[in-house]
């Protein structure tokens, strides 16, 4: 039996009340009836309603009523959205009015069939099987039981380009393939997402980064050449060899970093502390492991505008702070906020850097530091990320040697590093405070510089009390006199 559980009908309740006193026929539609079939749960579950008309003004009052925000999503079309925290929990609810002049119609604008779908608000009360009551003149039930994406009507696409990406975003979400007309559909009107804006593409994008099928998404995308729609800087990256410690240009290389990039997250699952770090949410609900998908993305996107031939070989020198500043215009592009924004910018400059320290059978204690130092927060992202890139590179000229220590290294540096997180910091042995009164020295960039180099010595064990402290200190502003 197709029913919702107690607890939806009770949160639903009063939306159907309300509904009820104001004489307006109301209907569930889309994902909430979809995932109600499937079975699946939602993190974060939102319901959308639509009516006749009066959405805006039926979903102010029912605002009011409910004590939740309310959002105008779109005053031309009526919709607008009711957002309110129940049970640590994020509900919305969307409302708007019919497109056309029927419910049947109205869903023929909706976007694919899974998502075409209806119930009376009125039905889903009193326990009865909702099955038989369920509005579907589309055909989303066999589409959802074959696992297929597929437009609802043939405008779909040109009524919102950004359903283009939907269609791989709810794929990936669902596990569903997208069915031949829909992917031609995608194919001929994939020149208008470039209209759509940076904030819509973000979401649809981060949801496809934030499932674990996201290699496979963005090659489907890459082949239909869509993504490069929301990258143009793709494009210079194809066909560009790399040299014989690479196998493949610096675009497919970037795809199988990716690729590799996916099984260090399935194996990261082993270690709880890396694992939660991957979680961890950076801005909204986007999570560390999307962004670092996107890392993956953009990791050698400054490679095109770095290359050179020296004595017939190709070098790329300084693509990392090229690829920092194309970041940056991507960011802004994608609408990211400045804590992302630092993030990804800050992984993408230092993902050569394990590399450099794997080069040597012996990364000094000063190295190391200086590499915690400089990645601050994202040193374990940059070394998640390095295992990718090393692995994603498999040349004539990349021995199975050079292969295993750079595992070996980066994987230490993560065990050093999840070691120091669980230790207390040491204190410092002087103050800025303590170096002014000491050296009458005033306030100045060079109390900060002191106090770098100070800390830096005592991590490496170059200085093991205060007495030295104030040696060191004493050293280093004679030099700088």
């Amino acid at each position: 039996m197709l029913k919702f559980a107690i607890k939806e009908q009770n949160i639903l309740n009063p939306i159907y009340n309300f509904a009820k006193t104001k004489k307006v026929k109301l209907y569930l539609v889309g994902g909430a009836l979809r995932d109600l079939i499937l079975g699946r749960s939602r993190e974060n579950p939102d319901f959308d309603f639509c009516l006749k008309s009066g959405a805006l003004k039926f979903g102010e009052k029912l605002a009011g009523l409910l004590h939740c925000a309310f959002i105008v999503l779109d005053q031309e079309n009526a919709t607008c959205r009711l957002v309110k925290k129940i049970d640590q929990k994020i509900y919305t609810f969307d409302f708007s009015d019919f497109r056309a002049s029927t419910l049947e119609k109205d869903l023929l604008h909706r976007d694919f069939t899974v998502n075409s779908m209806a119930v009376n608000l009125e039905d889903i009360f009193g326990g009865q099987d909702l099955g038989p009551l369920i509005i579907d003149p589309y055909g989303g039930r066999v589409d959802l039981k074959s696992k297929i994406i597929k437009v609802t009507g043939e405008s779909s696409f040109k009524e919102d380009p950004l359903r283009i990406l939907r269609a791989f975003s709810f794929g990936c979400m669902l596990g569903f393939g997208l069915d031949k007309k829909t992917l031609s559909l995608a194919k001929k009107e994939k020149a208008k997402i470039s209209a759509v804006s940076g904030e819509r593409i973000r979401e649809e994008l981060f949801k496809i980064l934030d499932s674990a099928m996201t290699y496979n998404c963005l090659v489907s995308l890459d082949k239909l050449k869509i993504l490069e729609i929301i990258f143009p800087e793709i494009k210079p990256m194809r066909k560009i060899g790399q040299g014989p410690h690479h196998h493949l240009d610096v675009w497919q290389h970037t795809l199988e970093t990716l690729n590799q990039f996916e099984s260090v997250v399935k194996e990261a699952k082993k270690t709880p502390a890396v694992f939660d770090y991957l979680q961890e949410e950076i801005a909204g609900l986007r999570k560390r492991t999307s962004l670092l998908k996107l890392a993956c993305i953009l990791h050698d996107v400054g490679k095109p505008k770095a290359l050179r031939y020296e004595k017939k070989k190709i070098i790329f020198h300084g693509h990392e702070r090229i690829g920092l500043g194309l970041t940056r215009e991507i960011s802004r592009r994608l609408k990211l906020s400045n804590e992302e924004n630092r993030h990804l910018g800050r992984i993408v400059l230092w993902h050569l850097r394990p590399g450099y320290l794997a080069a040597n059978p012996h990364p000094t204690a000063r190295a190391i530091f200086r590499y915690f130092r400089d990645t601050g927060s994202d040193a374990l992202a940059v070394l998640l990320l390095s295992l990718a890139d090393q692995r994603a590179t498999k040349g004539p000229k990349t021995s199975a040697f050079s292969r295993l220590r750079h595992e070996q290294t980066v994987k230490t540096l993560i065990r050093k590093l999840l070691k120091q997180q669980e230790e207390k910091k040491p204190e410092r042995f002087l103050t800025g405070f303590d170096l002014m009164k000491k050296f009458k020295l005033p306030a100045s960039p060079l109390i900060g510089k002191l106090l770098s180099e100070l800390e830096e010595a005592q991590a490496i064990g170059k200085i093991k009390n205060k007495l030295q402290a104030y040696q060191l200190a004493a050293k280093i502003i004679k030099s700088r006199k």
